[in-house]
């Protein structure tokens, strides 16, 4: 452990390596000139004309890297899908990695970005979690055109009967900033507005950014927009941005960002970066778009689903795979020393020290996460990310548990050593696949009422013992279903923390209660979202942000970014 200080940082290693002329990467993977776009050096957005031409291409194998529930630093999910990635192509086998973009929230908050980390990250790494090619600035715009549309409607007269009361659609900004989730718009007389009550989101919990991400294509996307709820009449009428004949110039304003980021890894496997929905809040998967080009472009495929399997994995099998048409074929599950010991009842502040004893008490979290991936019927591996304060004693007890449970384990050294320390997972992982042994259910029929739909999702992944619903909910729920809204998913907003809704309760709670206080309709995006206990979709900064570290140097480098 004496040589920890002398590790370098994410943001180091990725500015000493050597990146591939993104125009090289292009055309091994046999693009043509006409069917991408240059975004500087080492960035390219994917024409969708490229789609049409690999339609009839046989499609790669698609695995699944997921979590058990996180520490707020997250377990390096990014990473583990980068380092796969770079071993399948190791093991002579072809890959590309589909992941989400990083949201400036985080980014500058706590977690961090989602570029991966060590020697399984994707590059260019400040451009990926600062501004990239500007797909989430363009949502941020278009949320907000629409809103200030909607504005203007309700000021020129209201035609439409919009019950300034029940506007539903807030505004976004791509930053934790609680002091805005609760705001009074309007105010200052007749010549600025009408006033009433509003608020933002932080822009990756926008339903533009969830259409983006299941858009099949420009036609669909345009129709997607045009169903999004934005407000209800005084008699409850949904009130749509078709209504305000909106569709049109958000589709305009997407027109870029709908199409999907290619760059590289460091050890240059190609990598698609696209679309960012949050998995607390939203269905926390890259586009539909990105992972069926990628697919269509290699032999195998590895996309990330954010938090643990309880959210951002459960979203990704119960509403992208129904979107998109995507067949999964394995499922990894990331787990950590450090997290499964929080679990256990350690503190964040001393998860640098071995605690064998709590390693194995925390163990029933993975436990659950394990079953959950069962019973969608996914071959599934567990892959211990190694940290440098994991002991040789804990990775022996994580690992024997592991083996007498009969539960596929590997240890994942991808953050060290890149590609080469994820050999054995990709060896595992294509032989899990080869073998075909899956029989993939979803875990809820889209027919059954919302109601039904939320308590196979609270019981059966999270395993709460009931759910309660406000009577608000209950009244949402019937006119929903008059709306002809029942037969949609459902996306649960939840803390990540824990399986049950409060974050306080850690490992493998039992007989507990899920609480849902509102329901969300995202009609475009295909879904209703059920908010749960104190879940909110504009987060807020921690006391010490990663911001104070961030700075950029004489040349123009950024300095502090991980």
């Amino acid at each position: 452990m004496d040589q920890v200080n002398e590790i370098k940082s994410d943001i180091q290693i990725a500015q000493e390596s050597k990146m591939t002329p993104i125009r090289d990467i292009v055309e091994n993977l046999g693009i043509s000139e006409t069917e991408w776009e240059p975004y500087g050096h080492y960035k390219a957005k994917l024409s969708l004309s490229l789609m049409d031409r690999l339609e009839k291409n046989k499609d790669g194998k698609v695995i699944l890297v997921t979590a058990i529930n996180p520490t707020p630093a997250g377990e390096g999910k990014s990473t583990c899908t980068v380092g796969l990635g770079q071993a399948l192509n190791k093991i002579g086998r072809r890959a590309m990695i589909a992941l989400r973009e990083p949201s400036l929230g985080p980014t500058m908050g706590i977690k961090g970005g989602a570029a991966g980390g060590g020697y399984s990250q994707v590059v260019p790494m400040e451009d990926i979690n600062l501004h990239f090619t500007g797909d989430i600035h363009a949502i941020t715009t278009a949320h907000n055109a629409l809103a200030a549309m909607m504005d203007n409607h309700i000021h020129r007269g209201n035609e439409l009967g919009i019950d300034v009361r029940k506007v539903v659609w807030k505004r976004v900004m791509d930053m934790n900033d609680r002091s805005l989730r609760e705001v009074v718009v309007g105010l200052g007389g007749p010549l600025k507005g009408v006033p009433r009550e509003s608020g933002f989101d932080i822009t990756v919990a926008s339903e533009i950014m969830a259409i983006l991400c299941l858009a099949a294509d420009l036609k669909d996307l345009k129709h997607r927009l045009s169903k999004m709820v934005v407000a209800y009449t005084s008699d409850d009428k949904p009130i749509t941005a078709s209504d305000l004949g909106a569709e049109g110039v958000l589709t305009l304003l997407l027109k870029d960002a709908i199409k999907p980021n290619l760059v590289q890894t460091l050890e240059n496997t190609p990598a698609l970066i696209h679309g960012g929905p949050f998995a607390n809040i939203a269905h926390g998967c890259n586009s539909v778009m990105a992972t069926k080009m990628a697919a269509k472009l290699s032999d195998y495929v590895v996309t990330e689903a954010g938090f643990g399997a309880d959210l951002g994995a459960e979203k990704f099998l119960d509403i992208k795979t129904r979107a998109g048409d995507i067949d999964p074929d394995l499922v990894v599950i990331v787990a950590t020393i450090r997290a499964l010991k929080m679990h256990g009842g350690v503190s964040k502040d001393n998860l640098k020290e071995e605690n064998v004893e709590a390693l194995k008490n925390g163990l029933a979290n993975l436990e659950k996460h394990v079953e959950t991936i069962r019973q969608f019927g996914l071959p599934h591996i567990v892959a211990i990310n190694r940290f440098l304060h994991d002991t040789d004693a804990e990775i022996e007890a994580l690992t024997s548990w592991c083996n007498e449970q009969g539960i596929n384990v590997v240890l994942a050294d991808v953050w060290a050593k890149g590609g080469e320390g994820g050999r054995e997972l990709a060896e595992k992982a294509v032989a899990l696949i080869e073998e075909n042994d899956k029989n993939f259910t979803h875990m809820y029929d889209v027919n059954e009422s919302i109601e039904e739909k939320i308590k196979a999702i609270a019981t059966k992944v999270y395993g709460a013992k009931t759910v309660e619903f406000s009577s608000y909910v209950k009244k949402q729920m019937a006119d929903y279903a008059r709306y002809g809204w029942g037969n949609l998913p459902v996306c649960m907003a939840k803390t990540q923390y824990s399986l049950s809704d409060d974050p306080s309760k850690l490992g493998r709670p039992e007989g507990f209660t899920i609480t849902v206080r509102e329901l969300k309709p995202s009609i475009g995006a295909g879904f209703i979202v059920a908010l749960t206990g104190d879940v909110m979709t504009m987060p807020g900064l921690p006391k010490e942000p990663a911001a104070l570290k961030m700075d950029v140097d004489e040349e123009g480098r950024a300095v502090g970014l991980f």
